[in-house]
């Protein structure tokens, strides 16, 4: 692994959708805002009121699910690694492996913004773990470990 460290400004929404597969409605991150390779970053969810988890999560008491601050997390780390990996190719699977130590601090409601701060801890071939912290104005909503596996055409073919 290269010790040479990338710094980007921001990957918008158009950027993501290049990164990862997933779409409305389950594409959980808007922006990342700080990416150092695949070792930190910063992903971005803005949540409103018009999102379809609402209309049953709760209708009188809207509350953002928990799973997908954890799927929103995985999603940061996810593109991370597409762009550090693959230098942004789309990857043909990504495999959600693990989630340890998850924990929920707060609620997350509409109007929210949420961060989803990743931090890589181990890298060994295509499985990445991060640590990731989900924060509302800087207070800590959610926390997890996590990995993810990617697999590549030549992985398949091996």
């Amino acid at each position: 692994m290269s010790d040479q460290v990338q710094t980007l400004e921001a990957v918008d929404i158009q950027r993501l959708m290049q990164l990862l597969p997933h779409r409305y409605p389950f594409l959980l991150v808007d922006r990342i805002v700080q990416a150092r390779g695949d070792g930190f970053g910063i992903g971005i969810k803005n949540v409103t009121i018009n999102e379809p988890q609402f209309t049953g999560h709760f209708p009188d008491r809207p509350v953002f699910p928990g799973v997908l601050l954890i799927e929103g997390m995985a999603q940061t780390a996810g593109a991370l690694c597409v762009m550090s990996k693959l230098g942004g190719a789309k990857p043909p699977l990504v495999y959600f492996m693990t989630i340890d130590k998850a924990k929920f601090r707060k609620p997350v409601v509409p109007g929210d913004q949420v961060e989803f701060h990743m931090t890589r801890v181990n890298q060994r071939r295509n499985i990445w773990w991060y640590q990731g912290k989900a924060m509302v104005d800087g207070a800590l909503v959610a926390e997890a470990e996590i990995s993810a596996m990617i697999i590549t055409d030549a992985d398949k073919q091996g």
